[in-house]
């Protein structure tokens, strides 16, 4: 069976099967009342961007520096505070997965199943590995490993060095998922992931070794499209905990020490979570933003203002959480309160791409290659 589905042909369906009129469209944009001024910092064009197909390419940051590529496979290197350019480098394939970074390495994948990696101070190519399927997540590394995360249910660990294969560690793919896989969070000892089957593992970085598994999301309903319960999302891991959403399953904590779980929320998210201030923030399927108390799990505040607007992933930076919609808005909000601050329209093609927060500045990559490092004044 085609492993692709998108997220509205749940709203579609549920539409088709009642007799009311139901309201698809966006919702309308709220005015601001005292706006905060958003300043461009700096701006540049990355190619084609995220292409016709619908690919995230998350950028990464390393050394004082921001990489990003577009779906052709240019990647540029940049200064983070000023926006020059210190390297651009063709790989000649188109990628799918955005860029990670760790060590002295970026990493990419590409729809052929090759991993690349790159000097980062050079954009130099150190090494290229082949993986099974698609790689639709960027690698991630802690200096000696680097981790990848397949289409096909597959994490595969390289080393840093030669990009030989140290370990492979293979889950069962449900018949029906939504397209991409959730980014592995590796630590200098671990490595967390979560899968199509609803379900976190913890394996030894070194070895493969699982070392605990924690379910998240359990199938619900009759249909094949009603039991999709994809972990689509890096692990955020805050401390001791890691937090976890799926799609049509739970928001969850859990021990990163013994998985054991700490408190859960029933969500439904396909996005990646972040968190800032004892609060995680959440971009729900149903396109509310949430925050949630990070010991407790107790919701703290929710903006539905932005229902049916396709919201990205919330990223935090300064006091504020932002999130991207389907029609190029940044929207910035308190990460105290919810309320609207600011809004700027970055891309009129959209954003796809999870937003990068460092300090007091966001970066936002455009799906026609618009990028733009934000911050308020």
């Amino acid at each position: 069976m085609k492993r692709l589905i998108v997220v509205a042909m749940a709203a579609l369906l549920a539409a088709c099967s009642s007799n009311d009129e139901v309201d698809l469209s966006p919702a309308e944009l709220v005015d601001i009342e005292k706006p905060r001024k958003v300043k461009v910092v700096w701006s540049d064009d990355v190619g084609s961007g995220a292409g016709e197909t619908y690919e995230l390419l998350p950028m990464a940051s390393l050394n004082g520096r921001i990489y990003a590529v577009d779906s052709d496979g240019d990647v540029i290197a940049y200064t983070a505070d000023r926006g020059k350019e210190v390297w651009d480098a063709d790989v000649k394939q188109p990628v799918a997965s955005g860029i990670g970074a760790a060590g002295d390495l970026v990493f990419l994948g590409t729809l052929k199943g090759d991993v690349i990696a790159l000097d980062a101070e050079t954009g130099e190519e150190r090494w290229r590995a082949k993986v099974s399927s698609e790689v639709l997540a960027p690698p991630q590394g802690n200096g000696s490993e680097v981790v990848v995360q397949t289409l096909d249910g597959r994490l595969y660990a390289f080393s840093a060095d030669d990009g030989s294969q140290m370990w492979m560690h293979d889950t069962a793919v449900p018949a029906l998922t939504l397209r991409g896989t959730s980014t592995p969070l590796v630590t200098p000892s671990t490595v967390y992931a979560g899968f199509d089957t609803g379900k976190v593992v913890a394996l030894s970085a070194l070895e493969g070794i699982p070392l605990w598994e924690q379910r998240v999301a359990v199938p619900q309903g009759r249909s094949e499209l009603e039991r999709v319960i994809d972990i689509n999302a890096a692990p955020l891991l805050v401390g001791e905990l890691i937090y976890v959403g799926s799609y049509q399953g739970r928001l969850v904590a859990i021990n990163r020490n013994n998985g054991r779980g700490v408190w859960a929320q029933q969500e439904s998210t396909f996005n990646g979570l972040s968190a800032a201030a004892g609060y995680v923030f959440i971009a729900t399927a149903d396109d509310s933003v949430k925050a949630y108390d990070a010991a407790t799990g107790q919701l703290v505040w929710s903006n539905d203002q932005l229902v049916r607007r396709k919201l990205g992933a919330p990223q935090t930076f300064g006091s504020f959480v932002a999130v991207a919609d389907f029609e190029g808005y940044v929207h910035i909000m308190n990460q105290s309160d919810g309320q609207f601050v600011a809004r700027r329209k970055v891309d009129g093609d959209g954003v796809r791409t999870p937003m990068l927060g460092l300090g007091d500045t966001l970066y936002v990559y455009g799906n026609s290659g618009d990028l733009e490092a934000l911050n308020i004044r």
